[in-house]
């Protein structure tokens, strides 16, 4: 059966190429949104066991989903180089442009490092202390790293050269590590979140090839050449950045069925964890649709709204997600989101807070008035009386990434075709 129609196909190129950075951050602040209940929850340490399950189950199957669609995978899997690992976290949720700015150096195919010449992540969490910078420069980094560079090879093994707590205080750039790919390392194995989120449906979801045909629209239809280095999207064709746009927000889902499972495992409750969930998904929901409604221009009225819930990573990509937006208002069916368990599951009648969020983005009088059953129902745009930030985009907004700028860079390759 063909893939469902991409929402993103009716955006133009231009469009498009601003919009991906901006999912790239989004997917960033997942962790801004969710990890502080967690904090509160389960205290510092289980905090940082949470996000190494969410980013080791998540990562190896994005990774290896994102090669695949640019046409950059290895000839033979699990045989990959530094090139290869380098061209994933350009286009990984985990190292969004800029925001984490990744600097990269290729001495040979098994050999390479990086330096972050600015950290957004360090810059959120060094304000609270030496021990929350260890526990994510350290703890969370070392087995996370590696999990995402055993999608290209499992005999990569990536060491810091120096990493934060910064000496001095204003160290720059942030942290640097080598990239050592050798046939004498022992192979690193998938942590055991990788074969949980490996089993779900966002995992093999099919998405929309892109048209690699010679009438094709122009632009570029893969990441196949030098690794370049900063990525000009505005470069790709229509194509690939609609299945880039998709793919990014798969990426959003299979880390958050990563945490959500993290979290199931330490609540004393579903209902704890449900909440916990829930309120992750409501702080990322309303930033993103800040973000996406100022990237895209688009009006603060009815259409603007109504057009920015189209678009919103919680409805994307299409083929997971089964919504109708229209004049009308939003119409959600059950679809593989629903069985997975994604955020859509927390949507339904008398669970408005995430959809609030969004609308209110545009407009703070917006208010969405919801009926039908928990996998099949209508949610019409209604107004009101002008509601006040929810606490938990206020508690996103922590986040330097809420407001981050991003700057027209230029793109030169960093290899040989």
């Amino acid at each position: 059966m063909a893939a469902a129609r991409s929402r993103y196909a009716d955006l133009d190129r231009d469009e498009l190429a601003r919009l991906v950075p901006e999912l790239l951050l989004v997917g960033q602040l997942i962790d801004r949104s969710g990890m502080a209940w967690c904090i509160q929850a389960f205290g510092r340490e289980a905090m940082a066991e949470i996000a190494i399950e969410e980013w080791s189950g998540a990562s190896p199957i994005y990774t290896r989903r994102m090669q695949d669609a640019l046409g950059y995978a290895p000839p033979v899997a699990g045989e990959g180089d530094v090139v290869t690992i380098f061209k994933g976290l350009q286009l990984d949720i985990g190292a969004p442009p800029q925001f984490m700015d990744f600097r990269y150096t290729v001495h040979d195919p098994w050999h390479g490092e990086f330096r972050l010449d600015h950290c957004g992540a360090l810059m959120d969490v060094e304000p609270m202390g030496p021990d929350y910078v260890r526990a994510m420069c350290h703890d969370i980094e070392d087995p996370t790293f590696d999990a995402t560079a055993v999608a290209t090879n499992p005999r990569a093994q990536v060491r810091p050269v120096h990493r934060p707590p910064r000496v001095p205080a204003d160290r720059t750039p942030h942290c640097a590590w080598t990239v050592i790919i050798d046939a004498a390392h022992p192979p690193v194995e998938p942590l055991p979140a990788y074969f949980d989120i490996a089993r779900t449906r966002a995992a093999s979801l099919e998405l929309e090839p892109i048209d690699t045909s010679t009438s094709a629209d122009e632009g570029a239809a893969d990441y196949a050449g030098p690794l370049l280095s900063d990525l000009d999207f505005s470069a790709f064709s229509h194509s690939a950045l609609v299945r880039i746009a998709d793919e990014v927000c798969l990426q959003m889902h299979l880390l958050n069925l990563s945490f959500v499972r993290a979290v199931q495992a330490r609540a004393a409750s579903e209902e704890q964890a449900r909440e916990i969930c829930r309120k992750q998904l409501v702080g990322l929901a309303g930033i993103a649709a800040e973000r996406l409604h100022r990237v895209l221009d688009l009006p603060h009225d009815r259409a603007g709204a109504l057009r920015l819930l189209a678009l919103h990573p919680l409805l994307n990509p299409a083929a997971y997600v089964d919504a109708t937006v229209d004049g009308g208002g939003l119409h959600v069916r059950l679809s593989p989101a629903h069985e997975d368990g994604s955020w859509i599951d927390l949507v339904g009648p008398g669970e408005t807070s995430a959809l609030q969020a969004v609308v209110r983005a545009v407009d703070p009088r917006y208010d969405v008035d919801l009926v039908g059953s928990a996998q099949d129902w209508t949610a019409a745009l209604v107004e009101g009386d002008p509601a006040s930030e929810a606490d938990e985009v206020a508690v996103t907004r922590f986040s330097t990434g809420s407001s981050f700028v991003f700057e027209p860079r230029r793109s030169l390759p960093i290899t040989p075709v």
